[in-house]
């Protein structure tokens, strides 16, 4: 049995192994970026060396070895939050999954008047195509609010869920305050209506344990470069039945299984999605990924998250004039805190963390700005924490924000 190891897992990461200014790096940006082990960088590097030839091309053997680690990791993938090889989409990120939603669905059976159930702290991603089908199609976008600890008002699906509500869509866990929704339990409401219901999972999938079938939803959507795995690489999982009465998103390549002069067909799924030459590299790194992940085990992740957390927010305490933006029990909080020192705007704050003590660190908007300005109109500090990260490193945190408060 693999035994969770913070410096032993450390010492696959080379970004671990270069100093600015004579000082090592403390990387707390994990949600918005991982790093990557050598593992990853290993099976990229073996694509391109021994194996670079399209995939679903040719009959030679380097096409015929492409193709087959390029199927290997859609294999690995569904398995990975328990959907089947058919179901896995390969996208080039969250948004692209969510946008494939939307357009390939959204605009082909919504109509003026319909609604779409989002909440106030969607990424921007799942939250501004809504307003586009509101402007295009006159689609009525409505969201769920948020209680002042940070959860959701789950009384107001009871009120806002009607026989109009044809999508409900939720974040899993929120990438501000790091929120974990009930999902299951919306998705029963949605589904209870006949509504579609659309999960982004992509700051879920690589903190805990997800399984697609007992969630039930009907989309969940996730990034590779979240997830140890290469930038460029995303992943749309959606219900069989679903993605194969859908229409393309794109067309060319791939997706095609028969093309005549008048006429055309689909290729069968997941390719029917998968326009044109794909992120092969891409998608063979995200399965080396998964791979690497299940070895050290999801539960031992969330386990390692929730304790660097606690300390977090317990360290916080000491610092002078920090405010922290929710009051979350620690089970329903994922691996992210979000502050602010008083007498610093966040930009300034996370600046000098970075010159500093080379503590790197999100500020801003966080992509998510309806949400942000109602807990700070310029902008909060975000510190999210992933497998190589310590207790150590956050008492470097600690002491650098002591110091900026002097």
């Amino acid at each position: 049995m693999f035994k969770f190891d913070p410096e032993k897992i450390r010492k696959d990461f080379p970004y671990l192994n270069r100093k600015i200014n004579g000082k090592p790096i403390v990387y707390f940006d994990n949600a918005a970026m991982t790093q990557k082990p050598n593992q990853v960088l290993g099976a990229i590097d073996d694509y391109y060396k021994e194996h670079c030839a399209n995939v679903h091309r040719g009959v030679h053997k380097l096409s015929q070895e492409a193709s087959g680690l390029y199927e290997d990791a859609h294999k690995k993938i569904g398995k990975f939050v328990n959907a089947k090889f058919e179901e896995t989409v390969f996208t080039r990120n969250t948004t692209e999954s969510l946008n494939l939603i939307y357009y390939a669905y959204a605009l082909r059976n919504l109509k003026k008047g319909d609604r779409i159930l989002a909440t106030s702290m969607e990424h921007h991603s799942n939250y501004v195509p809504l307003l586009e089908l509101k402007k295009s199609r006159g689609i009525e976008v409505d969201s769920i609010g948020i209680n002042e600890d940070g959860t959701l008002k789950m009384e107001e699906y009871g009120e806002k869920i009607s026989k109009k509500t044809k999508i409900v869509t939720v974040v899993h866990v929120s990438n501000v305050l790091g929120t974990i929704n009930k999902v299951k339990e919306i998705g029963k409401l949605a589904h209870e209506n006949d509504s579609l219901f659309i999960v982004d999972a992509a700051q879920s999938v690589p903190h805990m344990p997800v399984d697609f079938k007992n969630i039930n939803a009907d989309f969940l959507c996730f990034s590779g470069y979240k997830m140890l795995g290469p930038t460029g690489i995303g992943v749309l999982i959606g219900k069989k039945e679903i993605l194969e009465d859908m229409n393309p998103f794109l067309y060319g390549g791939d997706m095609l299984q028969e093309v005549h002069k008048d006429s055309w067909k689909p290729n069968k799924i997941p390719w029917k999605f998968e326009a044109g030459t794909p992120n092969i590299a891409g998608g063979i790194g995200l399965g080396a990924a998964v791979d690497y992940l299940k070895r050290i085990g999801m539960d031992k992740i969330r386990k390692h998250e929730v304790e660097l957390v606690q300390y977090t927010l317990e360290k916080l305490k000491s610092v002078r004039g920090v405010k922290v933006y929710d009051s979350l029990s620690i089970e329903n909080k994922g691996g992210i805190v979000s502050f602010n020192l008083e007498k610093l705007k966040c930009h300034e704050t996370a600046g000098l963390l970075d010159s500093m003590s080379n503590v790197m660190c999100r500020s801003g908007m966080l992509c998510a700005q309806p949400l942000v300005e109602s807990l700070n109109k310029d902008g909060v500090v975000r510190v999210s924490f992933y497998i190589y990260n310590t207790k150590e490193e956050i008492d470097v945190l600690i002491e650098s924000l002591k110091k900026i408060n002097l």
